[in-house]
């Protein structure tokens, strides 16, 4: 008798220990990462440079890092409601993602520390944040409102990190916090659904920060002042051109319609199926949310570059789940 065998089913080896690894960390969800910091560097009224690497860098190891624990803190219920993933069918051991949830945040936090000290000075409660939200958070009422700040947080990395105006940066760490929220809001009940509240109340976020976000901003004041930004979005007294009208359109239709089709479905019949689709369908939605912060911020190029994240994302959903 094999005494490993007896033990539990082994780890996935070769290419399909590399699959497992990606449902683990939810590869396509990764897309949504680099545009926290790109959409904070625009908030921020910083340019795009090394510092900008580091922080992505650090941002897509908590992010990691984060999947990796949700996943050992939750492998128990998880064996129940779905057995499928990495860890409750064995393909992953439980010791192995929380090795790497550790290994993960050092390597992001060292990441954030070679950035500068204000960019450790947000990438530390941001870790923090993670590991509360994991390891208990989430099955409190303040679960929705940790993962928002966490959010809210990565984008302000991407402010600090380059030495832009992180006070400036919090609106929109407030509105991405927003949509962040009431995506985690329906993804508490991806597994039972049966109720329409939470799917309604994401339909109603996202159509209020379409409105806002594409409604048209003021580009004259008094002379001696500059340019504002709109109340509410980031901006400073300084003269800023405006987002192209064009793109600041186009990405709103694209948030508006990844967010909101898949949250009015879950809100007419609430199953888990549906459920699930809504929460996907937010979690992409955060990409042109994001473009659409750094083109009103005054960022049309980090916008595009956002932007451009999306496809690469959806291709990977195809072959790796995103929840």
């Amino acid at each position: 008798m094999d005494p490993a065998g007896a033990a539990g089913p082994r780890p996935a080896t070769g290419r399909a220990r590399l699959v497992a690894w990606a449902e683990l960390l939810r590869l396509p969800a990764l897309f949504t990462v680099p545009g926290d910091v790109l959409a904070g560097t625009a908030a921020g009224g910083a340019p795009v440079g090394p510092r900008t690497l580091l922080a992505i860098g650090s941002s897509v190891c908590l992010y990691e890092a984060g999947m990796a624990l949700n996943d050992w803190a939750d492998h128990a219920e998880d064996a129940a409601e779905r057995p499928h993933r990495p860890l409750p069918s064995g393909r992953v051991r439980p010791a192995a993602a929380l090795t790497a949830a550790c290994g993960l945040t050092a390597a992001g936090l060292a990441l954030a520390a070679r950035a500068g000290r204000p960019a450790l000075a947000v990438a530390a409660p941001l870790a923090a944040t993670v590991w509360a939200y994991d390891l208990g958070l989430k099955r409190t009422p303040a679960g929705p409102p940790a993962m928002a700040l966490a959010r809210g947080l990565d984008l302000l990395l991407g402010a600090a990190a380059t030495g832009g105006r992180v006070r400036t940066a919090m609106p929109s760490a407030a509105l991405l916090g927003s949509h962040t929220l009431a995506v985690t809001a329906v993804s508490r009940e991806e597994t039972r659904g049966g109720s329409s509240r939470a799917p309604l109340a994401a339909l109603a976020t996202t159509g209020l920060l379409t409105a806002l976000l594409t409604r048209r901003r003021p580009t004259r004041l008094p002379a001696g002042r500059g340019v504002a930004a709109t109340p509410g979005l980031p901006g400073s007294t300084r003269p800023r051109l405006p987002a192209p009208e064009v793109l600041t359109t186009a990405l709103g239709v694209g948030y508006a319609l990844t967010a909101g089709r898949p949250y009015l479905h879950a809100a007419l019949n609430p199953s888990p199926p549906l459920t699930q689709r809504a929460v996907g369908g937010g979690i992409r939605a955060t990409i042109p949310l994001q473009a659409l912060l750094a083109a009103r911020a005054g960022g049309p190029a980090r916008a595009l570059l956002i932007a451009a994240l999306a496809p690469l994302g959806r291709s990977t959903a195809k072959k790796v789940s995103i929840t």
